[in-house]
């Protein structure tokens, strides 16, 4: 049996890593003030924060039903079944959506990463692993679901003006965290945003220490895998973070990506997040 695997633009993968695991994508939808775009297709961080700073309104909308359908129709010309890989529920109907679509195609089964960006990346490249291998469908999902609580994703901001705009923090605290200089980290616990530590200082210096703090108990860290996913962060700071990362960690494979145009609008520019799994769930607390 032929398995493919698909997933939603936000797992921020590469292309080169779409083409070497023929994962093909279903792009959200990108709302710049009147006009609509396509995630990851034609439209980029750069011009959304351009059009922001013009005064226009951001907003993603999720992938509808109809065209999870088109997807899984077109893929399954080619194969015999479809995992997709959706973006965590508690953050768009993109899942509710798609389970729709599945049931009408057949032969799709669709996952709920609970997460986003490379977060879900992460999951979505060790799915496309499977079926290359082998691997029946049902095997794929299981095997996601026991992975899911494991996927240890993070960002830290350099500013919260894209998350109040979004209504995901007050105008008061957005006002609080500029004026003191803080950089909040914004952790993926139980499938929503919640946030973490909030460091103080310069951006760089920031981003030292909470590498630091996401490399405490290492022997909890499953070292096969990381992500450093970056939006449009000022001239060699992702650089200095990777180095720093490389000489404190020894991820056997480390991926330096920019985030899509749907991370970009709810986070803005200037942020930089780790995605690794951990070996075993996270303590949530």
């Amino acid at each position: 049996m032929k398995v493919r695997v698909t997933a939603d633009s936000t797992c921020d993968l590469s292309t080169e890593l779409k083409e070497k695991y023929d994962i093909a994508i279903a792009p959200l939808t990108v709302l710049l003030g009147d006009d609509a775009y396509h995630d990851g297709m034609d439209v980029t961080p750069a011009q959304i924060v351009a059009a922001v700073e013009a005064g226009k309104t951001c907003k993603t909308a999720a992938v509808n039903t109809y065209e999870y359908t088109k997807l899984f129709q077109h893929v399954l010309k080619d194969c015999d079944a479809v995992v997709h890989l959706c973006i965590g529920k508690k953050f768009s109907s993109c899942y509710a959506d798609a389970c729709q679509a599945a049931q009408a195609v057949g032969n799709v089964y669709v996952v709920n990463t609970a997460s986003l960006s490379t977060g879900m990346g992460l999951m979505v490249l060790d799915a496309a692993e499977m079926a290359q291998r082998g691997a029946s469908p049902e095997e794929i999902v299981a095997a996601m679901e026991a992975e899911r609580p494991l996927v240890d994703g993070s960002f830290v901001l350099d500013q919260v003006d894209y998350l109040r705009n979004g209504g995901r923090c007050s105008s008061v605290t957005a006002v609080g965290a500029k004026l003191l200089h803080i950089k909040p980290c914004i952790e993926l616990v139980d499938g929503a945003m919640t946030v973490g530590k909030k460091y103080r200082g310069s951006f760089q210096r920031c981003l030292e220490h909470y590498i630091q703090d996401k490399l405490e108990r290492r022997e909890e860290i499953d070292f096969s895998r990381a992500f450093l996913v970056h939006n449009l962060c000022a001239p060699g700071v992702v650089e200095h973070v990777q180095s720093y990362l490389t000489a404190t960690a020894n991820f056997r494979e480390l991926y330096v990506v920019p985030a899509g145009s749907t991370i970009c609008c709810h986070c803005g520019p200037s942020t930089l997040g780790l995605m690794f799994k951990r070996k075993t769930a996270k303590e949530i607390k």
